[in-house]
């Protein structure tokens, strides 16, 4: 057998061979959620994983309002955000944020766990996270994924 012959592939956006991933994230923990979809949107569990190319698969996430904390989390994470005024700093807890707008909380830690490129900012429109058990994307025909076969 020649071994000379074998050339590395390097997959790119006509190569990804994306999917639609469904993923119901009630009773999961938020960081272990969160890793295991920004694997998913990383294109990660793939063979051809290329991490300079957008090859990761689109997630839906459903259920956000059902995620769980570990330990005293839910009472004591503050998410701090910074309007650009003087004094305009605001702190926000987990759970005011789960109840109020559970997507968002999801969202912020999928996307801390995103490269802080434009590579990053591009996989995040790969992602999108529902209240309830309804989503907007039926048209797609998502395939139901269970999290806990990912690694």
């Amino acid at each position: 057998m020649d071994t000379l012959s074998y050339k590395t592939v390097s997959g790119n956006i006509a190569t990804a061979n994306k999917q639609w991933l469904l993923v119901d994230a009630e009773g999961q923990t938020v960081g272990r959620l969160a890793s295991k979809v920004s694997k998913l949107i990383r294109g990660k569990h793939k063979v051809n994983f290329t991490p300079h190319a957008d090859c990761g698969d689109n997630v839906i996430v459903i259920n956000a309002e059902k995620v769980s904390f570990s330990g005293t989390k839910l009472v004591n994470k503050e998410y701090v955000r910074y309007t650009g005024y003087p004094g305009g700093q605001k702190i926000t807890t987990a759970q005011e944020m789960l109840k109020k707008h559970p997507e968002r909380l999801v969202e912020k830690a999928v996307k801390g766990m995103l490269p802080k490129n434009k590579l990053g900012s591009k996989l995040f429109t790969n992602l999108k996270v529902y209240v309830g058990s309804e989503h907007g994307q039926e048209a797609q025909k998502p395939q139901v994924f269970n999290l806990d076969t990912l690694k």
